[in-house]
């Protein structure tokens, strides 16, 4: 099988994005996050494992901060992933947690994760599946109805539960990486007041990508991006540029799609960076009539690496005999 260069890989990408980008609408379902680059468990069941070591993160986002108005508080989100990696049979597994809370929703998913990394000429192939449990609340004391119906109650809360699929996969060459995920495979539904409100959760697919680029003094930029469908009706993307000086300090630049633009900062607090902070600052100027101006994101991860002890065998000396 004949395998592309890069130097004609590259423009296939950029063609790609354009393409994928000629499409504006937006109408996720699922939470949304600035820091997309550093948390590919959630969009990718291939990123389990991918690194080294034992891989943790906690995120919290506040989502149009301060915004009151007749569909609820703002968005508050919260997203845990952890993830391992068995070295000697190149397997991954991972774990994630998400709670969503958006005006008088709520939704709470966990799933884990297990992926395959195989060496392919000079990158690493990963693919992965996903499976889990999605949890659908809705707070019926905090709807605004329009055409009451009997079948819907006037207060209190109901709670629907299904089970969620994904799969994915990456291809990693080291200077860059591409990846293709797809979360609610199966779209579960939910079903509340009696049957009144119909709540599907449809299939949503993210296209990740990123070239790193070491330069001097040790510094080093990396430019991403995330492309997210539903249904492969309804398009957004974020776009980001990211500069990190001696794998410690790091700052950038990112931009969703007619909605917002940020400024990315992170920093290693132990000696050997295992242990990262993380915060974005969302400066949002599209639909400010339904929003608040700005959004934050605090994010904190560890990486702990496998210890590994060699042994040296150890040199029996006997005696020389001459005779």
């Amino acid at each position: 099988m004949k395998v592309l260069k890069f130097s004609k890989i590259k423009p296939l990408l950029i063609f790609t994005l354009l393409v994928w980008l000629s499409f504006g609408a937006i109408g996720q379902q699922d939470a949304q996050f600035t820091q997309y680059m550093y948390n590919g468990l959630f969009y990718n069941p291939a990123f389990a494992g991918k690194e080294a070591g034992y891989n943790f993160s906690a995120l919290h986002r506040s989502q149009w901060l301060n915004y009151t108005g007749t569909n609820g508080p703002a968005p508050i989100t919260q997203l845990l992933t952890a993830s391992a990696r068995l070295e000697d049979y190149n397997l991954g597994f991972g774990l994630t947690f998400v709670n969503d809370n958006i005006g008088p929703t709520n939704s709470q998913e966990v799933n884990l994760s297990a992926a395959y990394h195989k060496n392919l000429r000079r990158g690493v192939l990963s693919v992965g599946l996903s499976g889990g449990l999605f949890s659908s609340t809705l707070k019926y004391d905090e709807m605004v109805v329009i055409n009451p119906d009997p079948r819907i109650p006037a207060e209190g809360r109901e709670t629907r539960m299904n089970f969620n699929f994904g799969l994915g996969a990456i291809y990693d060459r080291g200077n860059y990486y591409v990846g293709l995920g797809s979360r609610h495979l199966n779209e579960p539904g939910f079903d509340f007041g009696d049957g009144a409100i119909d709540n599907q959760l449809l299939n949503h697919s993210y296209l990740l990508a990123g070239y790193r680029i070491r330069t001097f003094a040790l510094w080093t930029f990396e430019p991403s991006f995330l492309i997210k469908s539903v249904s492969f009706n309804n398009f957004s993307y974020d776009i980001s540029v990211i500069a990190t000086h001696n794998q410690r300090i790091s700052g950038g630049l990112a931009y969703r799609g007619e909605e917002s633009v940020t400024l990315l900062f992170g920093y290693g607090i132990l000696r050997d960076n295992s242990l990262r902070l993380g915060y974005a600052f969302d400066l949002v100027f599209g639909g400010l009539e339904a929003k608040s101006p700005t959004s934050h994101e605090f994010m904190l991860t560890y990486n702990l690496q496998p210890v590994s002890r060699e042994f040296q065998k150890a040199i029996q000396r006997t005696p020389r005999f001459r005779f």
